[in-house]
């Protein structure tokens, strides 16, 4: 059982947490919590190592000894450690350390999400998740996005780190990638103008571009866009969060998409 904060693994956990750099020079990032790490087993080959404290629920040390089994190094460390190294309020006793390992960008694909600046963290692990549960065949982080193994952008993404095909790149290499794409439209998102999304035919081949919500999409964007489309609002609000309506225009998608399938 580890028992010192000491500890060199109790020190790489805590730099991982805390500092992106570190997270980029090792290739490692932070799954914490009994869900996060039961997604995180499917890829148990790309697990460094498992830390775990006692007492644990069934459901957990059914985990552990998954992850023991496929040949991982799990260590017991003290419940004070689990909560000085934790970035939740009440942690659920396990905690895994899993390399940098994102799902390939697919070949084919008929429906993109390009994340266009968006630095909160929650925001795009909202994202991430919202893009999963759509069905969506790739992510891309442009510049300006926040880090996406950070601990607030992997609780948030709810294990679909683990589902999603995704990749950081500049704005030429996706334009290249894109345009590798028979028939695909990019369409950016724009409160400030466009066609609205209700009016907008999205069951063709669609990429997608969420601007943040402070400054919308980049000039980058909007001249790599086919066109713009927006969220009709009759309130008095200028904006909406970006994963809210990032949802909605997500979901626009699946259903225009639903309903020709059923025509």
């Amino acid at each position: 059982m580890i028992t010192s904060a000491q500890n060199k693994r109790i020190q790489e956990v805590r730099r991982l947490c805390s500092k992106r750099r570190e997270r980029e020079a090792a290739g490692l990032y932070i799954a914490e919590g009994i869900r996060l790490v039961e997604e995180a087993l499917s890829h148990a080959e790309d697990c460094a190592f498992l830390l775990w404290c006692a007492p644990l629920p069934p459901r957990a040390e059914k985990l552990v000894k998954s992850f023991s089994s496929a040949g991982v190094s799990t260590e017991e460390i003290t419940p004070q450690l689990m909560d000085s190294i934790a970035g939740t309020d009440s942690p659920q006793g396990v905690l895994a350390v899993m390399r940098m390992a994102p799902l390939p960008l697919p070949q084919r694909a008929d429906f993109i999400l390009i994340a266009d600046g968006i630095q909160d963290p929650g925001n795009l692990g909202t994202l991430f998740r919202t893009a999963a549960a759509a069905g969506a065949d790739a992510l891309l982080l442009m510049p300006g996005c926040a880090d996406e193994f950070s601990p607030k952008v992997i609780r948030s993404g709810m294990g679909t780190h683990f589902r999603l095909p995704f990749a950081r790149m500049d704005w030429d290499a996706a334009e290249k990638w894109l345009h590798g794409f028979s028939g695909m439209q990019i369409l950016a998102a724009d409160s400030d103008g466009g066609i609205s999304c209700w009016e907008t035919d999205l069951r063709g081949p669609t990429a997608l571009i969420i601007g943040s919500e402070a400054n919308g999409p980049c000039d980058r964007a909007l001249s790599l866009a086919d066109a713009r489309i927006l969220i009709p609002m009759p309130g008095e609000i200028e904006s909406l969060n970006a994963g809210i309506a990032a949802g909605i225009l997500i979901f626009e998608v699946v259903r225009q998409r639903n309903i020709s399938q059923k025509g």
